[in-house]
């Protein structure tokens, strides 16, 4: 569900700049897409004033809107694509579209799991896993 930050400087869209995969993908965005937004790593930002934390960006990749409202993971995907070139918004439309956006949701979570194992993953892309409950003896 987006969220609001009303103090941000925006729009931009923040990715995982410790990930190899991720940095390529900026450059496509930066390089194709040419979005009105700045194209920033999480770790060169000053989070708070984006309404971001680094557990969230390190998780997903992030876009705050003009507005200062935040998306997340597959809605940034399609806010970063319907706010980019003309050919690029329709498909930003479909990813929101009700059962595409689950899907499109479930493809987003695979990628992100597995970006260390994909073409230009490095040790860098594995995201942290959740740390199990202690158990008390």
């Amino acid at each position: 569900m987006p969220s609001s930050s009303p103090h941000a400087p925006s729009p931009v869209l923040v990715f995982d700049g410790d990930c190899g995969i991720c940095t390529r993908l900026a450059g496509v965005v930066t390089g194709y897409l040419r979005p009105p937004a700045a194209v920033e790593p999480w770790q060169r930002l000053d989070l708070s004033a984006y309404g971001l934390t680094a557990e969230a960006c390190t998780e997903a990749l992030q876009y705050v809107d003009a507005d200062g409202t935040v998306y997340a993971a597959e809605l940034a995907v399609a806010r970063l694509l319907r706010a980019s070139r003309l050919w690029a918004r329709p498909a930003g439309r479909l990813i929101e579209l009700p059962g595409l956006r689950q899907v499109s949701g479930l493809l987003y979570r695979w990628v992100a799991r597995n970006r260390h194992r994909l073409p230009g993953g490095t040790a860098a892309c594995v995201m942290p896993q959740a740390t199990p409950p202690h158990k008390a003896s």
